[in-house]
């Protein structure tokens, strides 16, 4: 390799190197709105349908200077799921194995595909699911928006089987009620942060 060649690789790789870190620069880190942020989950048992809210939720999205999505972390505590019944509460907790896995985790791996037309946001994001100390690929189909700059609302439905999380669907009444293995994930959420150009 003579030394024309080698000052032209240097400068492509210094010039990938500054590329990068304007990206790293000017990427957005968004926090999920915990006061306004709506999540339940939906399930049936053989005697009533039912829901259960989730009370608590934390995460971040990342989006880059080109607005595309980076990253998307969200962590729910079990125990901040709460419905109007304490039996069903305690149940809940038991087959989450609460004590043991206290959180729900997801964490994007890839974005499927992005449509922006103006402030309206259809997204697919593919990523890792933990329940109850189990991992599964799971995809968020969601519709949004962008209330203003530096603030984004997604909306969506997230079908989940407990049984692909290696957990036993809940009984109680010796057994009589027994809930059914899918539930719905219902959310409504918010990420805000600074605005950048």
């Amino acid at each position: 390799m003579n030394r024309t060649t080698k000052l032209k690789h240097c400068i492509l790789l210094l010039i990938s190197i500054i590329s990068i870190s304007v990206n790293v620069l000017n990427a957005q880190s968004l926090k999920l709105n915990s006061k306004t942020f709506g999540m339940t989950i939906l399930g049936t048992t053989n005697v009533h349908n039912f829901e259960s809210k989730v009370t608590q939720a934390s995460g971040e999205l990342i989006v880059n200077s080109s607005k595309q999505i980076q990253s998307m972390i969200v962590e729910i505590p079990v125990k901040g799921i709460k419905s109007n019944e304490k039996l069903m509460d305690t149940k809940t907790y038991s087959a989450f194995q609460a004590d043991k896995n206290p959180t729900i985790i997801f964490r994007s791996t890839e974005v499927n595909s992005l449509q922006v037309n103006g402030s309206d946001i259809n997204v697919s994001v593919t990523g890792n699911m933990t329940i109850a100390g189990v991992t599964r690929k799971v995809t968020l189909k969601s519709t949004g928006k962008v209330v203003k700059p530096g603030v984004y609302e997604f909306k969506g439905n997230l079908p989940l089987k407990m049984t692909d999380f290696k957990m036993s669907p809940p009984t109680a009444m010796l057994g009589v009620m027994k809930v059914g293995d899918a539930v719905t994930l219902k959310y409504d959420v918010t990420f805000e942060g600074p605005a950048i150009n």
